[in-house]
């Protein structure tokens, strides 16, 4: 029992400073936080409009680029690691189709740029 406590002692302690440091935070935040906050402070700002508006209300397809954008980049991040890894082990055919996928993508970039999804007014 005491070859069992010894090892698990110090995930024991890492759990305990874990809850603590969690409790901590979450009453700094319940004694800090702001008691009034304004309807503007408090409302979804992640697509542009209000969430419960009218469904046929005009809105800016923009937001929708962005985020069809960033996500086409970072699962591009998402091959790009892997590869980066293992490169010492790569042969020259992976070397170059990944060349190929980044050239795809910086195309892509160029033209998405080139017509001015990226600019914001």
């Amino acid at each position: 029992m005491e070859h069992l406590l010894r090892e698990y002692l110090p995930i024991l302690i890492f759990l305990a400073m874990a809850i603590a440091l969690g409790l901590i935070l979450v009453l700094a935040a319940v004694v800090l936080a702001v008691r009034n906050p304004d309807p503007e402070k408090v409302s979804a700002y992640e697509c542009g409009f209000n969430a419960f508006d009218d469904a046929r209300m005009k809105f800016d397809v923009r937001f929708y680029l962005v985020s069809i954008l960033f996500i086409i980049f970072d699962l591009e991040v998402a091959f790009l690691f892997p590869w980066a890894v293992a490169f010492g082990q790569i042969s020259m055919v992976g070397f170059w189709s990944m060349m190929i996928f980044l050239g795809v993508l910086t195309i892509g970039f160029a033209y998405e740029w080139k017509k001015g999804a990226l600019e914001w007014e």
